[in-house]
């Protein structure tokens, strides 16, 4: 038998595993990297998170990101380099960060590696009647296991399309598997660059379960610090916003697109709520500051995109649970820590609690590094949670394996 995948089966027949998750988030922080304890398997998951650090990119790789994220002209080129890149750059945190731990690559039994995503196209966003639901992911899995000599499972989104879905928001599956609570309604908020939630109902029937993007999150709040405030990359502690004022008429024009009225399961990205998208409600509400136009101060555009984030989550929120919605509300993802976005969240549902996963052993910063850890195992050993026969969540394992020698 070939010696990898006498590994692959050594790693399934143990009693736990320890496997890496990896996130790169579309704000390029840094590469989250998470060191996870995981036994058994499906609703009998244990996790326990042992160690977590998010290494920091350098400016002259987020540039290099940014030159082919998200646009429809991107360099082919640049693609097909970076896709080596960063799986080698990857590759290399990892073995500096397990240094740091005072661990070894051949103590780790599997790295799950989400990737860098550059283009997100569930056919709901490309309208295209002859091609089906699409996003690309870069960072190859084949780099990050030759580097490290750790089994790589990698490019987890591709099935989740393969299998019926639109190849996002997979938090369902791993939020499911550790989150779930009998007795608790929750809702498990990610406030990424996008913001998404898990319904997790009260009665742990997995068919009931579901996760949906809803809207912006930090995206074009970020977006919109990067363009104006060079060498800023997003407003800290929401200070910009706090300084500004609502402005209602954008912030109406900002609640017009189709996606906000599409029902639930649905994903979007940047490719939709991006500066375009702003300049554009701009223009139809007569805030452009261009021919006669009202001009708004930086500080009134932060403030209405932060109230826009806010109200798009907060009316997501009472569609599943009404206009009492009172679910207990678990925060996660870097919009958790916008003093400004918390507090209007609180205010728009001031009949929900409000924690964050922190109180259910997770830090919230480390809580989709964790996810991918998870759907790993999964594919390892599980495969057998029925999800239901429901449009865009498959009940399905993802990733594709790579071997190291």
């Amino acid at each position: 038998m070939n010696r990898n995948w006498q590994k692959v089966f050594d790693v399934i027949s143990k009693q736990e595993r320890l496997i890496i998750g990896l996130m790169s988030g579309t704000s390029l922080d840094g590469l989250d990297i998470a060191l996870c304890a995981i036994s058994s398997s499906g609703a009998q998951t244990k996790v326990r998170l042992l160690e977590f650090k998010t290494v920091g990119y350098a400016d002259e790789f987020k540039a290099e990101v940014k030159s082919i994220f998200s646009r429809r002209d991107a360099d082919l080129q640049m693609v097909c380099l970076m896709n080596d890149k960063i799986g080698l750059i990857h590759g290399e945190m990892i073995l500096e960060t397990l240094k740091g731990w005072g661990l070894k690559p051949e103590d780790i039994d599997v790295i799950a590696s989400h990737g860098q995503t550059i283009f997100h196209a569930p056919a709901s966003l490309h309208r295209l009647p002859d091609y089906p639901n699409a996003t690309l992911q870069i960072g190859d899995g084949d780099h990050i296991a030759v580097k490290t000599g750790i089994i790589t499972i990698s490019d987890f989104r591709q099935k989740h399309i393969a299998a019926g879905g639109e190849g996002a928001p997979l938090a369902v599956y791993g939020d499911y598997l550790y989150f779930s609570k009998k007795g608790e309604d929750r809702v498990m908020l990610n406030i990424g660059g996008i913001a998404n939630f898990t319904y997790l109902p009260a009665d742990n029937d997995a068919s009931k379960v579901f996760s949906t993007d809803v809207g912006p999150g930090n995206t074009m709040m970020d977006q919109f610090v990067q363009a104006h405030y060079p060498g800023m990359y997003y407003d800290k502690d929401a200070a910009l916003a706090r300084a500004g004022i609502v402005n209602e008429a954008l912030l109406k024009a900002l609640k017009t697109a189709p996606f906000l009225e599409a029902g639930f399961p649905k994903t979007t990205g940047p490719e939709l709520f991006n500066l375009h998208y702003l300049k554009e409600a701009q223009k139809s509400s007569g805030t452009s500051g261009e021919n006669g136009d009202v001009a708004l101060s930086n500080e009134d555009v932060l403030a209405t995109l932060s109230a826009f984030s806010a109200e798009v989550i907060v009316e997501a929120i009472k569609r599943c649970f009404g206009d009492r919605a009172a679910p207990v509300i678990y925060l996660s993802g870097g919009g958790m820590h916008n003093p400004l976005l918390t507090e209007r969240l609180k205010k728009g549902l001031p009949d929900a609690a409000f924690l964050s996963t922190d109180d259910l052993g997770i830090n919230p910063d480390a809580k989709e590094a964790v996810l991918f850890a998870l759907l790993a195992n999964e594919t390892l050993v599980g495969g057998t949670v029925d999800f239901g026969d429901r449009e865009g969540v498959p009940s399905t394992t993802m990733g594709k394996i790579s071997l190291p020698f």
